[in-house]
């Protein structure tokens, strides 16, 4: 299995990081894609996946959060850093990310606007590295979609997707974009509903950690992409082994 979002950088981390990536191995998880969330937080990223060669590959991205009314806007200046970063590290990295649109912690237009400028740009430097995106979308789905078709972005991931399964189907189906589930499609409707919109060959694995896990309010790990794996195969009709398989291929003709 491959774990395409992870925030392994995180402070919930900090005390068993190295104990949660041995459960991570021994759930059969051989890769785990870990987003960052700004230019400090993508060196510390980077770091760590060095030290877990193989199984962590390091992104590096602008979080749509960054918008928020209660935020400082991020300066040009710290767009330029983390452009700068992401262009160092060049083929080191796995994607950009993450990044994207955020509609329900970002309300005002002026905020939105920017933010939609900031993912332009994202999508800019991922096609001039040859990298995928690794994009947020929440409460804003159509909006991202739409976007990320006017710049033409073909190499995309769209992490827990909780916009219509219809935008969602038309993407894969038009554009080749995959839709990772996380462990929490098992206590979720909307993700459910997901699922059975798309062909397997659209759908990865994220954990999204540590967060949107089986259970709510319990820190997530990778491990627990085992009960994504079961629910999907349950949803779908197929063998466990089936989703195991096509998710990982999907995600390696992404990530490479």
């Amino acid at each position: 299995m491959i774990d395409c979002h992870a925030h392994l950088a995180a402070s919930e981390f900090d005390d068993d990081r190295v104990a949660v990536l041995d459960r991570a191995r021994a759930a059969g998880v051989r890769q785990v894609i870990v987003v960052s969330e700004d230019a400090a937080e993508g060196r510390q990223v980077i770091e760590i996946c060095s030290r877990h060669h193989g199984l962590l590959r390091p992104c590096i991205g602008l979080h749509p959060d960054r918008f928020a009314e209660q935020r400082p806007l991020p300066t040009e200046a710290e767009l330029d850093a983390l452009c700068a970063l992401a262009r160092a590290e060049g083929q080191q990295l796995a994607a950009i990310g993450e990044v994207g649109l955020d509609y329900w912690h970002v309300k005002t237009a002026e905020r939105r606007a920017a933010q939609g400028a900031c993912l332009e740009r994202m999508a800019a430097l991922a096609g001039e590295l040859q990298l995928p995106l690794n994009v947020h979308s929440r409460s804003a789905g159509h909006h991202a979609l739409t976007l990320l078709g006017r710049c033409g972005a073909q190499a995309v991931l769209m992490h827990a997707f909780d916009g219509r399964a219809s935008y969602a189907k038309r993407a894969a189906d038009e554009r080749g974009y995959l839709f990772s589930i996380p462990p929490s499609v098992v206590r979720s409707r909307q993700k459910q509903k997901l699922v059975r919109s798309l062909p397997l060959e659209s759908i990865a694995l994220e954990s999204d950690s540590p967060v949107l896990g089986p259970e709510p309010g319990v820190r997530n790990e990778p491990a627990n992409l085992t009960r994504a794996v079961t629910c999907i195969a349950e949803l779908k009709g197929v063998t466990e082994a089936q989703v195991r398989e096509t998710t990982s291929a999907n995600a390696v003709r992404l990530f490479g």
